[in-house]
């Protein structure tokens, strides 16, 4: 079966960057940020993503654009003879799957909410009546299942046609009506009264917020945040290399999708920050501030039925691209490792993914009891526990290893493909960061991260 490519390289920087952009950027990015100290905190976590999460991200589009495959069969293509690195790719497959089980959740959540905004439910509306909203959302199993299972069905239609016509074209709109809307939603919130404070707590460095959290705290907390942005280490990224042509140098290619995924998280800022403090409301508090807060501010701005609509109509947009672009993933283990036709993989995922994301809906009623992990804990974080502290700092060393090892692919076979084609290249002179600093970073933050999350 000949392999699929993709049309052209904006669809290769719009779907690579669609699958990297998501909640995080729109909720996690801002907190954080106003959190470790404004615009210091972003210079830091700049650097950051410039040494770490740009190497990484070659790494995983030479080892795609190399096989021409999925990370599994990538490694077995590009592995030395009697070496098992493709026994890693079973983990990366499964962190693909877990990932969309709870991001289908959430998606529906944001879904459901565009919904209930576009139809004024939340017009004049006091906290009490947005609380039980959201509480009812969530107490619901019709609501979350249902809502979860229409994105799954969307997703699933999407990537179960051709590459090029269906999942690039989509992805292609998507994310150019994702930039358009938080621009403008951006330059509402720029207009509120009050909103020059909002944009001073957010982009003005402070060292106070440095010397109450200490320099290693804020400086592991942007490190932390420039790694996992970029969904590296579970092969999400790999196989939108195994769909190009050796035209284009990769370091440049990385770099732009990285700008992209960097423009959203800040343009989110500005639209969060200067919202909360024109009406008095603390930033920092995750998920309830999108779902309850925000939606209190909408209820009661000027014109905030249409400028809410787009809110979680870009929020959306942004859970939707990462859901077609890992689920693209899901379907090239099936092509690639079975020879399945793209609708019948498309059709056997979203029926698997579907029957699999119900777990997480119930978890925060019907199973709400099942608290794994430790107390409080919802099936979702277990879920996310594995992917965001096993499987994308695991993986990511992975593919370290194995694109600077003898025993592995080998710098020179990375050096070689990562600088095929015009454009800018990775450095000869960075050989021995990325032999040896590079994964000593990455494996401290495996490490550090597990211990943190049981005993921080």
């Amino acid at each position: 079966m000949e392999r699929e490519k993709l049309g052209s390289r904006l669809g290769f920087i719009l779907i690579s960057a669609g699958c990297a952009i998501g909640l995080g950027n729109v909720w996690r990015f801002p907190y954080i940020t106003g959190q470790y100290g404004g615009g210091l905190f972003v210079l830091i976590y700049l650097v950051f993503l410039l040494i770490l999460g740009v190497p990484i991200l070659t790494m995983e589009y030479s080892v795609g654009r190399a096989s021409h495959k999925s990370i599994l069969p990538a490694y077995r293509t590009l592995e030395p003879e009697g070496t098992k690195w493709h026994v890693t790719g079973y983990f990366a497959m499964a962190g693909n799957y877990v990932l969309l089980m709870f991001y289908s959740v959430i998606s529906g959540w944001i879904l459901y909410y565009t919904w209930l905004t576009a139809k004024g439910e939340f017009t004049g509306m006091d906290a009490e009546g947005v609380h039980k909203v959201f509480t009812g959302m969530m107490s619901s199993p019709k609501i979350m299942i249902i809502a979860m299972l229409i994105v799954v069905a969307m997703t699933a239609a999407v990537c179960s046609f051709s590459l090029q016509k269906s999942v690039e074209n989509v992805t292609k709109v998507i994310m150019t009506a994702l930039i358009v809307l938080m621009v403008i939603v951006a330059i509402r919130s720029l207009t509120l009264k009050g909103a020059s404070e909002g944009l001073k707590f957010y982009l003005m460095p402070s060292t106070k917020h440095i010397k109450e959290q200490g320099l290693f705290t804020v400086a592991y907390a942007a490190l932390n945040q420039s790694f996992f942005t970029l969904s590296i280490g579970m092969g999400g990224m790999e196989i939108f290399g195994s769909y190009i042509d050796r035209d284009r140098s990769l370091t440049g290619e990385a770099m732009l999708v990285t700008a992209l995924d960097t423009f959203v998280a800040i343009t989110a800022g500005l639209i969060i920050f200067p919202s909360c403090f024109a009406y008095g409301i603390d930033p920092g508090q995750g998920p309830s501030l999108i779902f309850e807060t925000l939606s209190l501010v909408f209820g009661h701005m000027a014109g905030g039925r249409v400028w809410g609509t787009i809110f979680f109509l870009f929020l959306f947009f942004a859970s939707f691209s990462t859901m077609i672009g890992v689920f693209e993933n899901l379907q090239a283990f099936a092509i690639d490792l079975k020879g399945a036709k793209r609708k019948t993989a498309g059709i056997i995922n979203g029926l698997f993914l579907a029957v699999m994301s119900i777990p997480c809906a119930l978890g925060f009623n019907v199973w709400s009891a099942f608290q794994p992990l430790r107390a409080g804990n919802t099936i979702m974080d277990l879920e996310d526990f594995y992917v965001s502290n096993i499987c994308l700092p695991v993986g990511s060393f992975i593919v370290i290893l194995f694109c600077t090892r003898k025993l592995g692919w080998g710098i020179d076979n990375y050096m070689n493909e990562v600088n095929a084609g015009s454009g800018i290249k990775m450095a000869k002179g960075l050989k021995f960061y990325l032999t040896w600093i590079l994964p000593l970073i990455t494996g401290f933050l495996v490490v550090y991260g597990i211990v943190t999350y049981f005993h921080g």
